[in-house]
């Protein structure tokens, strides 16, 4: 009798026991996926940022390039013969920034990612036939910056951060237009 007597008690401590489980194994596991979470936030933002940078690396070589062969908005030129060397080199380095793209981007910042370089390529591929067609170097530099938004806008959606991306940047840059007036 002394046995029935404490069961109620027993029951209420095991019934206890496993709520406190249920209770502490979601509340670990909850944290592990936000800890993890915000891991592969880190991981995407350094991973946008490298790839940004390493286009632009690119772009930079090219517009010197560019400037070399009379294109317009460009300084500092940089011949072929000494730039198409460095422009592989910073191709390469954007391909191999573009597999971690691939690995952690989700699919929208990935198709955007791939527009901007394009674009770029479009802008390789000028100074890599060295013809000077103003209205094509500005053309492709607007497609670019344009990609670059969309880059940015998707990246910043894709890692939660707020807010409007950065302005649009304008070619020709309007600051050029105004030295002329």
């Amino acid at each position: 009798m002394a046995l029935l007597d404490q069961l109620p008690a027993l029951i209420g401590v095991m019934v206890g026991s496993v709520a406190s489980y249920a209770a502490q194994s979601l509340t670990e596991r909850r944290k592990w996926k936000r800890e993890r979470e915000e891991r592969w936030d880190d991981k995407r933002f350094e991973t946008y940022g490298r790839y940004a940078n390493a286009l632009k690396a690119q772009l930079r070589v090219a517009q010197r390039i560019g400037a070399a062969l009379g294109f317009a908005d460009v300084a500092d030129p940089l011949e072929p013969a000494e730039g198409l060397p460095l422009l592989a080199e910073a191709e390469s380095q954007r391909a191999t920034q573009w597999e971690s793209v691939l690995l952690v981007g989700d699919a929208g910042t990935i198709a955007a990612a791939r527009r901007w370089h394009e674009t770029i390529w479009t802008i390789e591929l000028l100074v890599r036939e060295g013809t000077v067609d103003p209205v094509q170097w500005t053309k492709a530099h607007q497609l670019a910056s344009a990609a670059r938004d969309g880059f940015y806008e998707s990246a910043r959606r894709d890692l939660g951060i707020a807010g409007a991306p950065p302005p649009s940047g304008q070619w020709p840059r309007s600051w050029r237009a105004e030295l002329s007036e």
